[in-house]
């Protein structure tokens, strides 16, 4: 007997059974995956639990049947064994992975960060007053790096001091003073370490992603495309109207310019003649050679200066003076006189 076969017979019933439970588990959900649940209490945790009803089921267990049940499983649910180390469990979902880690990220909610626990990101006290009034609490902010004194009877922090960077061990002083000042510099919710649908391992940095950027991305390259299909002039559903139209814009246009007798053209055709008519008519001062719809088209202003307005009438006194001194002349002239009355009919 092998030892694969020993090890097989001694394993406890119980085992046996949630080792079954959990592969049904697997193969109930299109995508499962690894979650970290370190921290987290169990009161927190029952609340995930419920806010996850109807989206996605978590299933804790120990980290030797996780193992087990996804590498019984197989179909790819094998990969998912390298994420199950520390706190665990396993999440399905019908859902796309996508999906899964916004809502995952979406239910996440600050919580305190007890001594010994190791920072997250940078912890930084605020500038404002603390709402402390006077005491040994300044003392303690001090203490732990924040620029802290007493201030018109209460304490307050002079600038934003970060007490503590990323990484670094939380102080049980510390932790004291962030919890009496209400800052939880943690977040508490279940991190997604990997997840497995559709043939495809998927690890958080893929998944991170913007949506509304996303969607405005897609968005831009799909009238990137139409617009080059359309200057291809390349027939799709979604090019075809617009090509049509614009094709027969041109051949439209065409047929105007060409002047082609087209019932679809003629209404276009009389409205430019009538139009081209209209400015003729309107160079015309002589009303009575034009139709009578058009004896009503008035001439465009003539627009006059300053200097002409000012100059006629300084003319007008030459030309009176002018008059007077020759009018004998013009008596005793009668061919320059017949000549005159004759340029005067003419214009």
């Amino acid at each position: 007997m092998s030892t694969q076969e020993r090890k097989t017979e001694t394993i406890p019933e119980w085992k046996r059974e949630e080792v079954d439970e959990i592969t049904d588990f697997l193969s109930a959900y299109d995508s499962v995956g690894v979650v970290d649940i370190t921290g987290i209490p169990s009161q927190q945790l029952q609340d995930m639990r419920r806010d996850l009803h109807g989206t996605a089921e978590l299933r804790v267990s120990r980290n030797t049947l996780l193992v087990r049940a996804l590498e019984e499983v197989d179909d790819g649910l094998e990969e998912l064994v390298q994420f199950v180390s520390g706190q665990v469990g396993l999440i399905g979902t019908n859902e796309n992975p996508f999906g899964l880690y916004q809502q995952l990220e979406a239910s996440k909610t600050s919580a305190p960060i007890n001594a010994g626990e190791v920072a997250p990101n940078d912890i930084v006290i605020p500038e404002g007053d603390t709402g402390v009034d006077p005491g040994p609490f300044v003392g303690e902010l001090q203490s732990v790096g924040a620029n802290a004194r007493i201030d018109e009877g209460s304490i307050k922090v002079m600038e934003d001091s970060t007490v503590l960077e990323a990484g670094e061990e939380v102080s049980a002083d510390l932790s004291n003073v962030l919890t009496e000042l209400g800052i939880e510099p943690k977040e508490v919710g279940l991190d997604l370490r990997g997840v497995y649908a559709e043939g495809v391992l998927f690890e958080p940095a893929d998944l991170e992603i913007d949506i509304d950027q996303y969607r405005a991305d897609v968005s831009a390259a799909a009238g990137r495309a139409r617009n080059l299909a359309l200057n291809a002039e390349f027939p799709t559903a979604s090019t075809l109207p617009a090509l049509l139209g614009k094709a027969s814009g041109e051949a439209k246009s065409l047929a105007i310019q060409a002047s082609i007798e087209d019932p679809d053209v003629m209404p276009d055709l009389i409205s430019k003649a009538d139009g081209q008519v209209r400015a003729l008519a309107a160079q015309i001062e002589d009303t009575e050679a034009l139709p009578e719809e058009l004896q009503d088209v008035e001439a465009p202003a003539e627009e006059q200066t300053d200097d002409q307005d000012t100059d006629e009438p300084e003319a007008d006194a030459d030309e009176a003076e002018s008059d007077e001194a020759e009018a004998d002349e013009d008596d005793e002239d009668d061919d320059g006189g017949d000549a005159g009355d004759a340029l005067g009919e003419m214009f």
